[in-house]
Parts: C-alpha cells; structure tokens; sequence
C-alpha cells in the first residue's frame, strides 16, 4: 500500500477515535479545534511519512501530533485558564495518559461515547446525524447529503446548527446519565445503519465498497449490545443485518473493482461463518414485542441468505417484510424495493403496478434508484421507448463510476 493510502487507511480508520479521544480530554465545546488538530495531524503524516517512512506507531504517532497541536492551540487562548479549570489538567496534559478510570454503567468505548454525544436531545435529528458522520466517521459533505438525500448546502447548514449547540451547552463525554443514554440509543442505531450502508455500498467516486466502514458499524454496534443501556432488540436486529449483508461483501466486486448484481454472485464465496452469525443475532431480537426497521431489514437479508439461488428465493416472503417495513417507517423508496421484490415473485407488470399512480418525493425522484428500477422493469416488460428513457435518466445521475457501470450493464434494452 503506498504511503498515501496508508494515509488515507489511517484517515478512515482514526479520525473518529482521535476526535472522540480528544474531546474527551478537553470537552465537545472546542469540537472545530479538536476536527482542525487532528486534520493537521493527518497533513503532517502524509508528509513525514513519505519522507522518513511509517513509524512503528502509527496511530500513537497521530495521537501525539494532535494533540500536541491541540494543547498548544488551547493554551494560545485567552480564555485557556478556564479550559484547564473546568476540565482538570489531567484532560490535556501528557498524551502517553490514557483514558481516565470508566464509571460504572458507562460506555466502554471513546467512539461510541460520542456518537451518544452527538445526540444530544436539543439537536434535531438531521443535524445529529450530519455531526456525527462528518465529525466521527470522516465522511466529506458530498457523501452526507447522497445518504441523507439532501443538498450540501443542507448539510453544511445542519452542521453548523449541531456545532452551535455543543458550544451553547457544552457537554462533558463522561457526565451523561443513564437516562440520556437510554433515550439516544434509536439515534445511535441510525447512525451505526448510515455507516455500515457507507461501507457496504459507497457514494465515494473511486471505491464502490469500503468494508473497514462497515466493520468500524459491526465493532460499535457490538459494543453497544454488551452494554446494559443497549441490550435491546434493536441492537441485536442491527446486527443481524449487518452480519447477514457482511457475509456477501466479497462476491460483490469482480477482480476490476465492479458491482456485481445479486443475481449474478457466486454464492459459494458467501461467508457461512457470518451468516450463522447474522442468524444468532436475528434470533436474539426476537425477544419481546418490538419489531422494528432493523427486523424487518434483517429478515430480507436473512431470506437472501438463505435461498440456495436468486430464482428460489422466497420472494413472497420478501415481499411481507417489505410491506411490514412500509408500516413501520413509510417510505416512497420501500415501495420501490417491494415493487422489486414483487417483480421477482408475480412479474415486471406486478412490479410495476405497484408504483402506479406514486408521485415520488424529490429526493426519490431527483435520484438513479427510481429511475433505475423504472427502467428495469419497463425493459422486462417489453416497453423498450419507456426503459431507453428511464435507463438515461439513472445513468446520468449515478452518484459513481461503480453505480453507472453497473447500470449500463444491467438495463441494456432488449438483453
């Protein structure tokens, strides 16, 4: 791996536990100086690192740099001495310190005892998610507002709004209460879901996958499920999925880096270990009443998994979880996929009759997946003008090179 790779490896993979680890010592309120003292740290590798090569380190090695960088920033201000009044010198002092002693029943994890942080109650939902996948996970403005179906210029306004908040009523990492934690945990399931999907399917130019996303989704959410606070069916639904999506990871790509459809997969190169795995998880949620998003997801995964082949799958079965999935979050795009899914089991004209007469919302309909699944089905059914158009429209606005080959390939008319 060349050393700006291993730069940006390294980028991906620590830039959320050195923005986590830092704000823990000096508090969320200097959140932009901890972001710019770690941006400085990953400059300054790619430098040093090309010249003198990697040290033995090299996580340590960014550790210190940031917060060297940090500490000295802090100290330049006027108002340094209340800093160091109100957060103990311990918080700032010798980088070799590690964390201080855990309180019972708190998260043992710096990570994920940000993410908590970042949802804070008094920050709307939206701008809780921007925070936390710009500020924890490393994602570029352009990746938030494809996930979240949003402009940049939203996504820039909802950061902006999450920051403000931090600053009004700066929160300690290690003083929320068991209450807090408790009421942030759908919040946190949401985020965890956006990161994996990152991985599993990314809106990034030049990598169609990055699965060390997804496995940073699978490692938080494991740590979540050993803690109390998040022993729920959720957690273990989530991880279900994850799991169940995970096993398929490597019959994805071809030997160039391309999609490979569903349809199309060697199945032999299915992980059977993480499917077992996914399949524990999804037991475990069964527990109790509550039947949630990640269920219902979970049971499509699991259904796929399962079918010996694309053409015997269950789709009936499919199709119910979708319905369900539609019950408990409505939405325009899991009519689209249980129109798909229709269209495997009753036929394209089934499919298509289950979009008839939905006007999609602009977010859906400005998007390569409507228009996608349009032209796939008018194609199977034989309405060449109707695919050609739908087909052109999708491709041109594939959010990757990945996604519009995979496009092209697909909805050939009259293949």
């Amino acid at each position: 791996m060349s050393t700006p790779r291993l730069v940006e490896h390294f980028f991906r993979h620590e830039y959320g536990r050195l923005v986590s680890m830092l704000s823990r010592r000096v508090g969320v309120q200097n959140l932009e100086a901890v972001e710019d003292a770690v941006q400085s740290a990953l400059t300054t590798a790619l430098e040093s690192w090309t010249v003198a090569g990697l040290p033995d380190n090299p996580s340590a090695w960014l550790f210190r740099v940031a917060h060297n960088d940090l500490v000295g920033g802090l100290r330049q201000r006027t108002h340094r001495r209340r800093i160091l009044d109100e957060n103990g010198a311990e918080h700032v002092g010798d980088p070799e310190d590690g964390p201080g002693p855990l309180l019972a029943g708190e998260v043992q994890d710096d990570l994920l005892r940000m993410l908590f942080v970042c949802c804070d109650d008094a920050i709307p939902p939206e701008s809780q998610l921007v925070l936390a996948l710009k500020t924890l996970c490393g994602f570029d403005v352009r990746e938030i507002a494809l996930r979240l179906f949003s402009s940049e210029a939203n996504v820039y306004k909802r950061l902006a709004r999450a920051r403000n908040r931090l600053r009004e009523v700066p929160p300690r990492i290690d003083d929320l209460t068991p209450e807090q934690y408790s009421s942030r945990v759908p919040a946190v399931h949401q985020i965890l879901y956006l990161l994996f999907t990152e991985g599993y399917l990314s809106s990034h130019a030049e990598t169609a996958i990055r699965q060390e996303l997804s496995d940073d989704a699978i490692r938080l959410a494991s740590v979540l499920a050993e803690h109390q606070v998040g022993k729920v069916p959720e957690t273990s639904a989530l991880l279900a999925l994850m799991h169940l999506h995970a096993a398929r990871i490597t019959a994805r790509q071809d030997a160039s880096g391309g999609l490979i459809l569903l349809s199309e997969q060697d199945r032999a190169l299915w992980d059977q270990q993480k499917i077992q795995v996914g399949l524990s998880w999804l037991a475990d949620s069964a527990r109790g009443d509550v039947y949630s998003r990640y269920h219902a997801e979970a049971g499509i995964a699991a259904e796929h998994c399962l079918a010996p082949s694309f053409e015997e799958t269950r789709w009936d079965r499919v199709v119910e979880c979708y319905s369900l999935l539609e019950q408990i979050a409505p939405s325009a795009l899991h009519k689209l996929n249980r129109a798909v899914a229709v269209a495997e089991w009753q036929g394209p004209a089934a499919g298509l009759a289950v979009l008839e007469g939905l006007e999609p919302p602009s977010w859906l309909a400005g998007s390569y997946q409507w228009a996608a699944v349009l032209a796939d089905l008018h194609r199977r059914c034989g309405h060449d003008d109707a695919a050609r158009r739908y087909r052109d429209v999708a491709v041109k606005s594939a959010p990757t090179q990945a996604v519009r080959e995979l496009l092209q390939r697909r909805l050939r008319v009259g293949a």
